[in-house]
């Protein structure tokens, strides 16, 4: 008996020390009596009222560094086609220009290529062609570009791309058109002054 109140004393003071505990009963020992006839009357142990702490789950929104896919822009030596326009005076000095077609792309991977550029006057019009791949990107996206220099005034210049145009903000610049073709009654009166 007095083992068990020893261990129930020493789990009291254990938990009294990591804490706040508000005592509702007093501590009472049992009652002997010893004679022949022994009685023993029950006693008490100590009750106590344990106030743990006040736990709340939840979110919170934190400003955290995550690892971020970053595409870097090198400059490298490529061949790009170059085109020296000669044109009457009237029209201006020549300047070098680029002409460039951009596509952003997610899903799979694409390529992009100017095929023809068509000429009238002092417009242009830049037929390029967006062909699918068969690669993933998975969550990611790419950009696919394209360009010629120039060597000309300053003109109109209009694009077209042959292909299915991407989901994507970034591609509302031209117009895809599904072929060739579809271009046949605004190029009349233009040639081509390149072809890939």
């Amino acid at each position: 008996m007095r083992k068990i109140f020893m261990t129930a004393l020493a789990f009291t003071l254990l938990l009294a020390t990591s804490c706040k505990l508000d005592q509702t009963k007093e501590t009472k020992l049992p009652d002997l009596d010893i004679d022949v006839d022994a009685s023993v009357e029950e006693g008490q142990l100590p009750a106590f009222d344990v106030d743990w702490a006040d736990i709340n789950v939840g979110t919170k929104t934190e400003t955290v560094k995550i690892p971020k896919v970053v595409v870097v822009m090198e400059e490298v030596d490529v061949e790009v086609p170059y085109l020296d326009v000669d044109m009457p005076e009237e029209y201006g000095d020549k300047e070098e220009r680029t002409i460039m077609v951009e596509a952003e792309i997610d899903g799979v991977e694409h390529n992009i290529e100017i095929d023809k550029v068509y000429a009238n006057g002092t417009n242009l019009v830049v037929v390029s062609e967006l062909v699918k791949g068969s690669k993933s990107l998975g969550d990611q996206k790419m950009r696919v570009s394209d360009q010629i220099k120039m060597n000309a005034p300053d003109l109109n210049i209009k694009h077209y791309v042959i292909g299915e145009k991407p989901n994507r903000v970034f591609n509302d610049s031209y117009k895809y058109i599904a072929n060739e073709a579809d271009l046949k009654d605004k190029l009349e009166g233009y040639r081509v002054i390149y072809s890939d």
